[in-house]
């Protein structure tokens, strides 16, 4: 039987650079006092034996975790999952966090927390307490939830908010949804469409409402009315179906319709099927978010590309630049989204 291979420790770098565990500690965790052809010896020492530092022990000395926690919405995201009607956010995240803690020599975790939970604080507080991550990261809507937001400023945990505008503790992070929703209504504007109706998301989540406003916005400035254009929905396919039954339901439809993301407007485009609407010649239809769905959808939708690597990787070299500390930001940090244009846009049939 293979004997199994001794554990490198701190002992044997010490040993091997030839100085007391208490610099090599220093070194280890960039602590101040040590000359550099002393830190040169230790690190070379590192490398040689392939010692990799035990968090434990960095946690122990008082240091850094290098560990970012990125806290996501445990029902909807488990409700995703599920489904696997091809949502990519989490992945995304981890992508771009990931791959931006790489290089900085930290790791990402992913918690799902229950926002809506009695219990959102206790719970919170215990995964701090059990993972004490040097930064934590927010999506929506814990991002706008006052009992997370103000538990990490009470413990001066440096975190990012991603998607809200709203003012509070925390750097706060947008991916322009209303520029995006502008620009997508602009550009059926341009195609020569002039009814173009608008699926909301759930009004939990303040970004639905500011993509709403850029589709107003982008038809006032046009000169055009929006009213029987506009219909609620809560980012699930079946809202997407209802209103989309709503809105191509009326005798004077609507020939165009931007959804507020992807399976509401996989909604809209099964509804036109089951009417007889020939999407793109009878209806354009533009989606939000562009995960695998918009592209393989027959035909492949025109999309607003969320930044979600991007962003994920913004927030995370924010938390690093802030080596600790708990900054507040009067600033919104944008991250602009693109329109990536497929089949499913075309200039209205009788335009």
């Amino acid at each position: 039987m293979a004997r199994r291979r001794q554990a490198v420790t701190i002992k044997h770098v010490a040993a091997d650079a030839g100085v007391s565990l208490q610099t090599v500690s220093r070194v280890i965790n960039d602590g101040p006092n040590v000359r550099p052809e002393m830190r040169e010896r230790v690190q070379a020492s590192i490398e040689k034996l392939g010692y990799v530092p035990s968090i434990a022990a960095q946690r122990m000395s008082g240091a850094k975790s290098y560990l970012i926690l990125a806290l996501n919405d445990r029902e909807r995201t488990i409700e995703d999952w599920r489904k696997r009607e091809g949502s990519d956010w989490v992945d995304q995240m981890l992508l771009g966090g990931m791959l931006k803690c790489a290089e900085h020599g930290y790791r990402m975790m992913i918690e799902l927390v229950d926002t809506h939970s009695d219990h959102v604080e206790r719970e919170l507080g215990a995964a701090l307490t059990a993972l004490q991550p040097d930064g934590v990261i927010l999506t929506p809507p814990h991002s706008e939830n006052p009992l997370i937001t103000g538990l990490l400023a009470e413990r001066q945990i440096p975190f990012a908010r991603i998607g809200t505008r709203v003012e509070g503790p925390g750097m706060r992070i947008t991916m322009n949804d209303e520029g995006s929703a502008r620009k997508a209504t602009e550009f059926l504007l341009g195609l020569g469409h002039r009814r173009v109706g608008f699926i909301s998301g759930s009004r939990e989540y303040s970004l639905s409402g500011r993509r709403e406003a850029g589709w107003r916005t982008a038809m006032a400035d046009a000169g055009l009315d929006v009213e029987d254009l506009y219909a609620v929905g809560d980012f699930s396919y079946e809202s997407g179906v209802r209103a989309s039954e709503k809105l191509l339901g009326q005798s004077n439809r609507p020939t165009a319709i931007l959804a507020s993301n992807d399976q509401m407007a996989l909604g809209a485009l099964d509804v036109a099927k089951r009417m007889g609407i020939e999407v793109p010649e009878d209806l354009s239809l533009i989606s939000f978010d562009n995960t695998p769905l918009a592209r393989f959808t027959r035909p492949a939708l025109t999309a607003i590309d969320q930044p979600i690597a991007e962003t994920a990787s913004r927030a995370v070299e924010a938390i690093i630049e802030s080596d600790g500390r708990s900054v507040d930001s009067d600033e919104v940090l944008v991250v602009p989204g693109s329109l990536i244009e497929r089949e499913s846009t075309a200039p209205p049939r009788n335009g």
